[in-house]
């Protein structure tokens, strides 16, 4: 953060030359006030990349200087900034990272191991109507309709918030928790009554809640806090949000202060509390929104009337002060068309931003158009003369004036980490925090799911009809067992109970286990539990096995060494190639078909390197060829063939004599291999080296593995010869065999002229 006020010569420099640059383009050209607009669009761009870099190295100062220096070409969108306010919330941690700086942020990362499984990860309060996002954790319906998180609290996953409410979880909550379920309906249509602007509705119905059980009412408080706010009744807007504060220190009632903060015009102090905000916890998406919004407005140039009283500001200044303006032009000539068009703009979308639906209720207090004077003028009441002359003076800042004073703002944070107070703290001074504390705490440790109501039939799968094993949560609400949900998905994608399309949560295959569901299956039916991981490694053990109903893929022929590409649409042959990816065997056998048998007596293993899924399920596997096995026996499972295997080996020659005559014919048919391949017509060349590689190099010792050389099998896979005849040379034990039968096949093809 910045400590003293001051801007760096270089820098001035720099931005000197930025402007002189962009006069010397425009002079240069003939009709340049004609291309006047994009040459000065082009340089914004250019100066908006420089301060984006400054940001991201760290260089706060710096950053400030080229982002007031942009706002004089063009405008600039709030969201711009968005790793300007990353650099200052990181200088912003780091300062305040001491033991008392932050403490709210060590009350709430000191919280995780005292929460409860129905607890929203996210506001800490009752689950009520829970959403399981794609990484497989739960969180209420009202954190994630407020867009209070982009990221998961507890694996920083990126929150998408297109999910619908977890059917299982809804129905026992409904079930085992009556009351509070109850009670966060009631505050859920506070919030409705807060959308439909029936803001002392709401506040008589918050009040009914917080009086009937005061152990438990932030969620109230806030809404409440909201109420007060839109009826301008900021002190009590400030005592809900101040009692949350002590109580549990959310992020969410620290964003509430500031919003209430901002709405009284001290946007100093409401500054202070967005970036102590930010600081417990970086994702919060509306507070991030805010500073960007209130760094766009302190760093927007004013309009001509402004700037009259900008340069009778600056003849009272120090020599120092005047000496480092931006540009002196800036000051002293009439803006241009194009640059008073620029700058009305700017001043429009910073004043108007553009919002969704679900963000509107959060920032539709957030007045920029309104300078900060006349907010304070209109609510002087409960501001006061002093900060309402801080403010005034503001507006009657330059750029580069402006510029300085952010950098003030942000050093004064630095020595002020931790949230403004606002004078109405009297439930710290009466000692409710500690008490508040103590009796969330007790609330938590007191819920208990009654034994009566527990019954295994409430989380049972709908497809296998037993208790759940890896319950996943698809994002139209529905559980299932991770298995039961692919072996659907292998057949058509959609959901198996409500039919709705599942096409882009198949084409992530993020199959999470819903944590919550996991949880209270190991708590209350541990033993059911038990009985069905032993039956699941059972299975995984037993499809391990690379001799025991080896599964069987009935397509084509495959050799040792011989890469072999696959196209999987098959759903039995997509449940055979997960299976084989899930137990870590990688392997599976190919043979080609038989009519009689259904696959003939001989193949080889294949292992897959690597497996890319589509969108629709289909996959394409790339394998490569390994051991050569014999079938001993067939069966099958889940519609795919499986068989009981030995594998093949070459049979070893030991004598010299024998050995030397062996290399010797080996030698020959891989020179007389190479004479043909380099013969082939270009386009046959060209599909060989495309779907198999080059052949590969002559091998030192030809019986290194139990396969032999692998030219061997690389000729017999691009030879164009019958299938049958491959699979009769697959079979051989004895390499002088297989490299006859090669030879004879090279010298029937070179016969052929056309060849």
């Amino acid at each position: 953060m910045l400590n003293s006020f001051y801007t760096t010569d270089a820098t001035m420099s720099l931005q000197q030359e930025a402007g002189d640059a962009l006069e010397e383009r425009s002079a240069f050209f003939i009709g340049a006030d004609s291309d006047n607009v994009s040459l000065e669009e082009d340089h914004h761009q250019l100066i908006l990349q420089k301060a984006n870099a400054l940001a991201s190295e760290n260089c706060l100062k710096d950053a400030i200087d080229w982002f007031t220096l942009a706002m004089r070409y063009g405008p600039m969108e709030p969201e711009q900034l968005s790793t300007f306010v990353d650099c200052i919330v990181r200088n912003f941690k780091r300062k305040a990272a001491r033991p008392d700086a932050l403490s709210g942020q060590n009350q709430d990362a000191g919280s995780d191991s005292r929460d409860e499984v129905f607890d929203c990860p996210s506001c800490r309060s009752f689950l009520g109507e829970p959403i399981t996002l794609a990484c497989g954790h739960s969180y209420c319906k009202r954190c994630l309709q407020r867009r209070l998180l982009s990221k998961c609290k507890l694996c920083r996953e990126t929150v998408r918030g297109e999910e619908k409410a977890n059917v299982i979880l809804c129905g026992l909550l409904e079930k085992w928790f009556p009351d509070e379920l109850s009670r966060t309906k009631t505050i859920c249509e506070v919030e409705g009554l807060c959308r439909k602007k029936c803001y002392k509705e709401a506040v008589s119905l918050a009040t009914d809640v917080i009086q009937r059980d005061p152990e438990t009412t932030a969620l109230a408080r806030l809404s409440r806090a909201e109420a007060y706010m839109a009826l301008k009744q900021y002190r009590l807007a400030l005592e809900d949000t101040e009692f949350c504060l002590e109580s549990s220190c959310s992020t969410e009632a620290m964003f509430r202060k500031a919003m209430v903060l901002h709405e009284m015009g001290q946007v100093d102090e409401s500054l202070q509390a967005f970036l102590q905000c930010l600081a417990v916890d970086e994702d919060f998406p509306c507070a991030k929104r805010q500073v960007e919004k209130i760094l766009c407005d302190l760093l927007c140039p004013d309009d001509e009337s402004v700037k009259v009283g900008v340069r009778e500001t600056t003849q009272n200044t120090s020599p120092r002060l005047r000496s480092k303006t931006l540009v002196s032009d800036a000051q002293t000539q009439p803006l241009s068309p194009v640059k008073r068009r620029h700058q009305q703009q700017a001043r429009a979308a910073s004043a108007h931003p553009p919002l969704d639906n679900q963000e509107k209720r959060w920032e539709s207090f957030d007045r920029h158009g309104l300078s900060r004077a006349h907010s304070l003028r209109v609510h002087g009441s409960d501001c006061g003369e002093e900060g309402l002359k801080r403010v005034c003076s503001a507006p009657q800042l330059g750029d580069q004036e402006k510029g300085s004073l952010l950098k003030r703002k942000l050093s004064a944070s630095d020595t002020e980490p931790c949230l403004v107070a606002s004078g109405s703290s009297k439930h710290k001074k009466q000692g409710v925090a500690h008490g508040s504390k103590q009796q969330t705490a007790k609330a938590k440790t007191c819920r208990s799911v009654p034994e009566e109501l527990l019954d295994p039939i409430d989380l049972e799968c709908s497809l296998c009809m037993r208790l759940f094993y890896e319950p996943v949560t698809t994002p139209c609400g529905h559980t299932f067992c991770k298995n039961c949900l692919e072996r659907c998905l292998d057949h058509t994608p959609q959901c198996p109970l409500c039919k709705e399309s599942l096409k882009e949560y198949l084409a992530c295959r993020k199959y999470n286990v819903t944590s919550i569901l996991d949880t209270l299956i190991k708590q209350f039916w541990s033993q059911q539990r038990a009985e069905r991981t032993k039956s699941h490694l059972e299975e995984t053990k037993e499809l391990s096995d690379l001799t025991k109903n080896v599964p069987i893929f009935v397509c084509t022929m495959a050799y040792p060494t011989v890469p072999c590409p696959l196209h999987v649409f098959e759903p039995r042959y997509r449940l055979m190639i997960r299976r084989c990816m899930e137990t870590g065997t990688r392997q599976f056998g190919m043979c080609i078909n038989d009519p009689q048998k259904g696959f003939v007596d001989y193949g080889c293993i294949l292992t897959i390197r690597s497996v890319h899924f589509l969108p629709d399920g289909r996959s394409v596997v790339d394998t490569i060829g390994g051991k050569r096995f014999r079938v001993l026996s067939r069966g099958m499972k889940d519609g795919y063939s499986t068989a009981d295997i030995e594998h093949l080996e070459d049979t070893r020659v030991e004598d010299g004599d024998e050995l030397e005559s062996l290399q010797e014919l080996h030698d020959e048919v891989y020179e007389q291999a190479r004479v043909w391949f380099q013969n082939l017509k270009i386009h046959f060349h060209n599909q060989i080296l495309q779907h198999f590689g080059p052949m590969p190099e002559r091998e030192a010792d030809i019986q290194a593995t139990p396969n032999g050389p692998a030219c061997c099998w690389w000729l017999l896979a691009v030879l164009p010869i019958d299938p049958r005849y491959q699979l009769s040379v697959l079979s051989m034990t004895s390499l002088k065999e297989r490299l006859v039968k090669i030879q004879h096949i090279l010298t029937y093809l070179q016969s052929i002229p056309s060849n």
